[in-house]
């Protein structure tokens, strides 16, 4: 890979999002457990509660990754990346001390807040990379959130069983230590001379479209991303609650579940997008990403056991694939200055659709679920997000009869 700058800064960078997916991963294997111990409930009521809790949390994200974009085309990308750590290791404090939930609420809000320094990752990532690598690059990132939802759910299920409290005091001081890292190593990516005037009209993450409208083919292309966003967030909204309900999984088990899950989207992201875009082209392995994630929803409404689950899992792992290489495409639609706000405002339409989506899941089956019957009814929100992401797909075969999306660079 041909990099403008030096490679330990490309280190921090993936550390960097190393983390914020293993904080967002660390939570999930105890919180039906902390949920429930913090709100005296139990695991139908949790999910409907964890539904509100990712709204705040996305919330967070859509308005602040828009404007943490736009700041750091102005004044640059460090000072914003070593905010956004530190901020991270705040929100981990909170939740080891958390006494009720609205402390647990407003740790979900900052951490929105700080995990929108993936947007400027990805900025720091199109500053050093030249356009036909950034496929690659940006498949080198999504491995990093594959490693964080290994380490961050076997974290949370192995030290859960010590407490539900202990994962976020080791999460706390990683973060806390790779601020440190970065303070000292990281280099601005963005030139004086390539920055550009803060605008609070690109700020703004409700005119996001009315900014993307500038760039040709954009807005298309995030339909069918946002679908694929929303049919996927059941996996975060209930896949802790399903195993319970479903299989009475343990914390334990909930995390080890969830971390074959990141091993093997981390093989794939980061051996498999660079040969796959060489061999296939972006567009087919878009196509075969959603055909993927269409079927293996459907699988995982009907799946009866631990281990089927556990095949379903390599089977599933290639559609990580479809995040990276669109976004690969639209980064070619935005000039070199503006990088900061086109990953902006596609983080704020992520966590538009992750904010509805998660809640939206968390109600279907906190309503589906029998209580006489939960091993039978919990799977009904996943056959929902396979029409979602079945949407995506025919959405695509529509754009592309029409010709190429976005040029190729």
């Amino acid at each position: 890979m041909r990099i403008r700058g030096g490679r330990p800064a490309l280190v921090f960078i993936f550390v960097t999002v190393l983390l914020d997916m293993i904080g967002f991963g660390l939570i999930m294997p105890v919180v039906p457990a902390l949920i429930g111990e913090v709100g005296h409930t139990d695991v139908s009521n949790a999910a409907a509660i964890y539904g509100w809790m990712a709204v705040a949390f996305s919330l967070a994200q859509f308005l602040f990754a828009p404007l943490m974009g736009s700041l750091s085309d102005a004044i640059g990308r460090r000072p914003l990346l070593l905010l956004a750590i530190s901020g991270l290791a705040l929100d981990h404090v909170i939740f080891a001390l958390a006494p009720d939930l609205f402390w647990l609420f407003l740790g979900r809000v900052i951490a929105g807040a700080c995990g929108a320094s993936i947007v400027i990752a990805n900025a720091y990532v199109a500053d050093v990379t030249a356009p036909a690598d950034r496929a690659r690059a940006f498949g080198m990132l999504g491995a990093a959130f594959g490693v964080g939802f290994i380490l961050g759910p076997a974290m949370g299920g192995i030290l859960g069983e010590f407490g539900t409290r202990v994962p976020f005091w080791v999460a706390a001081g990683m973060a806390a230590l790779n601020f440190l890292f970065g303070l000292v190593i990281l280099p601005e990516s963005l030139p004086p001379e390539k920055r550009r005037a803060f605008s609070w009209r690109r700020a703004n993450p409700f005119g996001v479209f009315r900014v993307f409208a500038s760039y040709g083919g954009v807005l298309p292309l995030l339909g069918v991303l946002a679908l694929y966003f929303f049919g996927s967030t059941v996996y975060p909204a209930i896949w802790a609650f399903w195993g319970t309900a479903r299989f009475g999984w343990s914390e334990g088990m909930i995390g080890a579940t969830l971390a074959l899950y990141g091993l093997c989207a981390a093989l794939v992201q980061g051996g498999l997008s660079g040969p796959a875009v060489r061999y296939l082209g972006e567009m087919r392995v878009v196509f075969l990403s959603l055909v993927l994630g269409t079927v293996m929803a459907v699988a995982y409404g009907m799946v009866g056991s631990t281990m089927g689950v556990v095949v379903l899992t390599f089977l599933h792992a290639p559609e990580e694939l479809a995040f990276p290489v669109m976004n690969a495409i639209l980064s070619r639609a935005a000039p070199e200055d503006a990088q900061g706000e086109l990953q902006g405002g596609i983080a704020a339409v992520s966590n538009l659709t992750m904010m509805t989506g998660t809640l939206f899941f968390a109600q279907v089956f906190a309503q589906s679920l029998d209580p006489a019957r939960p091993e039978a009814t919990a799977g009904t929100a996943f056959f929902v997000a396979a029409t979602f992401i079945g949407l995506s797909l025919v959405l695509l075969i529509r754009l592309r009869r029409r010709g190429p999306v976005i040029p190729a660079g």
